[in-house]
């Protein structure tokens, strides 16, 4: 028995030592793989640029001479093919004009610059839009509120133009042809459309507007009116159109008791006034539309709720905003309750925050509050950005703050390491942050303390030199899809924040005015 159990011994000490010995150190490394044709591109992408433009982009292999990118259409076996290009890697990415409305099917290969064979084809797809041969609008003058003047490339081959909502078609002349311009008639006030460029049944371009508000709706004001009495003497339910001009020899603060509409006539061409708006009981639905509001710097606050009272809406939209010494919009006495607010397609640059918050609700409430499509330029340089305190009758009630910032630009706001851009303490609070721009703040970031929404929405937002808002030592931050990428501003100094940073453009991060 212990013979046998020696015999086993040494039999498993005779196999460690054949083992060990069999793994000697002095074996040669493999550091390149036996292989006799190149390997396929990898992460091959392929996205669509102005409509019938195809980018492709891959990982580039230093071991390759070029590369062979094969293009079929509406095919995806590749039994034909529509086009083929050789591509080095010091064009990539590569944008390749091709037809519109077509589903391409587009291959690649790597061809060896070591004699090897030819790689496998890589694929992907990709479906280009419809032409897009129309051309930007004139500013001020192509829109109005009845008609519209369409612009496209002159000379090429257009039958008509079809516009909708209202069944419009305008079948385009010789002379139009040549000229790439028409004038199309019968539109609504207010209505947004869309015009599409045909030649026969080939759609050759695309174009979206806003009609201009028919004056036939309002009463039409002009600088040589008392402006400031005829708000006063309006009716309820009134719409003041202001025409192009400035207005800032009539200053002052405007006392709204009524729900009224004042708004500049011509959207690309804004009255500027030297007002602010303090709102008390009556005011159930305020609309500022295609206003240039300017504070001077001189003038606190651009809205303030300054009565108890039950109100409906706030609306703020297509205005430029600047120069105020305090706040944007406020609410400053207890019973005041607004169901919404909100702000859009707006431009607002240097709310001085002297004293007050940017967006401060302490002691009213808004319930429910948008700010969406807009920028916001050195507002609340030393405050918070938004404030909403629980000292207001609806705090602990049931009743929900429901905060949406969406597609918006915030450059230089809260620029101060112990502010923030949402300071909520309003009891139950939902927030959502999306597709945001915000840059070059000190901010600390979102919010510091208990009191916010545990458990914030964000989405799709990109913070530059804005560290704060993605920090995991802060009490709320973005842990989800966001970037810190740098979005290259045109020219941020002067208030240009046209962004030049293609992943951005390609997320459609930010206020869209600056995304063209």
């Amino acid at each position: 028995m212990k013979t046998k159990y020696i015999l086993k011994g040494l039999l498993v000490a005779i196999l460690l030592t054949f083992t060990f010995t069999s793994c000697s150190y002095d074996e040669p490394v493999i550091d390149e793989l036996a292989v006799n044709r190149e390997f396929a591109p990898v992460a091959l992408t392929a996205r669509v640029r102005n409509q019938t433009i195809v980018e492709l982009n891959w990982t580039v292999n230093k071991n390759v001479d070029h590369y062979v990118v094969e293009f079929s259409a509406d095919d995806p076996d590749f039994n034909i093919i529509f086009k083929t290009v050789e591509v080095t890697a010091d064009q990539l990415p590569i944008q390749i004009q091709l037809e519109g409305l077509t589903e391409y099917s587009i291959r690649v290969k790597a061809v060896s610059a070591q004699g090897r064979g030819d790689s496998t084809w890589a694929i992907v797809t990709a479906t280009t839009l419809s032409e897009q041969l129309m051309l930007p609008f004139e500013p001020c003058g192509d829109i109005q509120y009845n008609e519209a003047t369409l612009r496209w490339q002159p000379g090429i081959n257009v039958t008509h133009i079809m516009i909708q909502p209202g069944d419009i078609t305008h079948n385009i002349s010789a002379q139009e042809k040549a000229d790439g311009i028409a004038e199309v008639t019968g539109l609504v006030g207010e209505t947004d459309y869309m015009a599409t460029l045909y030649n026969n049944d080939k759609i050759r371009g695309t174009a979206t507007f806003t009609s201009e508000v028919d004056p036939a709706t309002g009463t039409v004001i002009n600088t040589t009116n008392d402006l400031l009495q005829m708000i006063a003497s309006a009716a309820s339910g009134d719409i003041l159109l202001l025409e192009p001009g400035d207005y800032t020899a009539q200053t002052g603060t405007v006392t709204l008791d009524k729900s009224i509409t004042i708004r500049g006539l011509l959207s690309c061409d804004k009255p500027l006034l030297s007002v602010n708006f303090e709102i008390i009981g009556g005011a159930t639905d305020v609309n500022l539309i295609d206003l240039d509001l300017d504070g001077g710097t001189v003038i606190n606050d651009v809205v303030r709720y300054k009565g108890a009272g039950n109100y409906n809406s706030l609306l703020v939209r297509g205005c430029n905003v600047h120069d105020f010494a305090r706040s944007f919009i406020a609410g400053s006495v207890t019973d005041a309750i607004v169901q919404s607010v909100t702000v859009e397609n707006c431009v607002v640059t240097n709310i001085l925050t002297g004293g007050g918050d940017f967006i401060d609700f302490r002691t009213s409430d808004a319930l429910n509050f948008t700010v969406k499509t807009s920028t916001f330029n050195n507002c609340a340089p030393g405050r918070d950005f938004l404030r909403f305190d629980n000292a207001g009758a609806s705090n602990n009630t049931g009743l929900t703050i429901n905060i949406l910032i969406d597609s918006c630009t915030l450059y230089a706001c809260s620029n101060k390491d112990d502010r923030r851009i949402l300071y909520v303490r309003f009891v139950s609070n939902d927030v959502t942050v999306r597709n945001t721009l915000i840059a070059e703040t000190e901010s600390e970031g979102y919010a510091d303390r208990d009191g916010i929404d545990e458990s914030p929405t964000f989405n799709n937002n990109n913070y530059f030199n804005a560290e704060g808002f993605y920090n995991a030592n802060q009490h709320t931050y973005d842990d989800g899809n966001y970037t810190t990428l740098d979005p290259g501003f045109v020219d941020a100094a002067s208030g240009n924040f046209t962004v030049t940073n293609q992943t951005l453009l390609d997320n459609a991060v930010g206020d869209p005015r600056w995304r063209q």
